[in-house]
């Protein structure tokens, strides 16, 4: 067996010496790729007593991928409020808990969320183990100016009014807004977007970390058609990123002067481009704008 890179050894090291006392433990685990875990999940997994978990099949499955084996409390929504109950006795017996979801960190539209408010309103301690996360992964590779910040909604609304409702709140939105999307529903969403918008631009991330990993920048027709390409594609839970809309409204005065006295001497994409250049507003947006301006010159 090749030997550990020093680094690698000095932060077993590091983990061996770090104290892991009697507390809920939130651990956050891989999302597709194993070598994701952190050596600090591990070791609180090592020094865990019990875990809970989202699924325990699931859970004993990774555990062993790792060399481990733990009792383990099945702990899913439907019986998220009656494992609060055993593992807050268990912490306060001074057992070390570990709370798994079935991938990425727990509590993030998946349960643990009401566990560790348990845990508070018993005033024991909660640990959050950070790691891997289909949201923030998501978010570096999307190329998307995050200097709005973002909003993270979980996942869409399933009725067709709610989901209408929630993309048009998205494309108003300051921020960019990233959301899940299943399998069954994703061709609704896009085809959704598409008509309230199809110049919106979106950013669509699949099996992220996985062999098939997924990253597409563009319109919901450009993810319309890359899904229907090939029908396999529509499998797995989808993490979209949708860029709001700016509109005349948030195009200041004086970068619409500026558009304007451009686009009566050069081609309407010429001038949105030099605009874009010109103030950091995005070229798509200043080439819509003119489009939707009767008064502005087109090529």
């Amino acid at each position: 067996m090749p030997t550990l890179p020093s680094s690698t050894q000095a932060a077993l090291e590091c983990c061996a010496q770090q104290d892991f006392p009697p507390a809920l433990y939130m651990v956050a685990t891989p999302i597709g790729n194993l070598a994701d875990i952190s050596l600090r999940a591990l070791a609180a997994l090592h020094h865990a007593d019990r875990i809970a978990a989202e699924d325990t099949r699931v859970a004993q499955r990774l555990l062993a991928a790792y060399g481990l084996q733990k009792p383990a409390l099945r702990c899913d929504r439907h019986r998220e409020a009656q494992a609060a109950e055993h593992i807050v006795a268990a912490v306060s017996a001074g057992e070390r808990v570990a709370f798994l979801s079935d991938a990425g960190t727990p509590g993030i539209s998946d349960p643990g969320s009401r566990i560790a408010a348990a845990m508070h309103a018993a005033n024991l301690r909660v640990m959050p183990i950070p790691g891997a996360s289909a949201v923030p992964a998501a978010l570096s590779a999307s190329g998307l100016d995050l200097q709005s910040g973002y909003c993270f909604a979980g996942f869409a609304p399933e009725k067709v009014a709610a989901l209408r409702a929630f993309l048009q709140a998205a494309l108003l939105s300051p921020r960019v807004t990233v959301f899940f999307e299943a399998p069954h529903r994703i061709h609704s969403c896009l085809r959704t977007l598409l008509a309230l918008d199809p110049r919106a631009h979106l950013v669509l991330a699949k099996e992220l970390t996985k062999q098939f990993e997924t990253i597409l920048p563009g319109t919901a027709q450009t993810a319309l058609a890359w899904l229907d390409a090939d029908p396999k594609r529509a499998q797995g839970e989808f993490v979209l990123l949708l860029q709001p809309r700016q509109t005349e409204a948030t195009l200041d005065a004086q970068a619409v002067s500026l558009l304007q006295r451009l686009a009566q001497e050069l081609p309407a994409s010429r001038a949105a481009a030099v605009t874009a250049d010109l103030t950091g507003l995005k070229r798509d947006v200043l080439y819509g704008w003119l489009l939707d301006h009767k008064g502005s010159a087109a090529d």
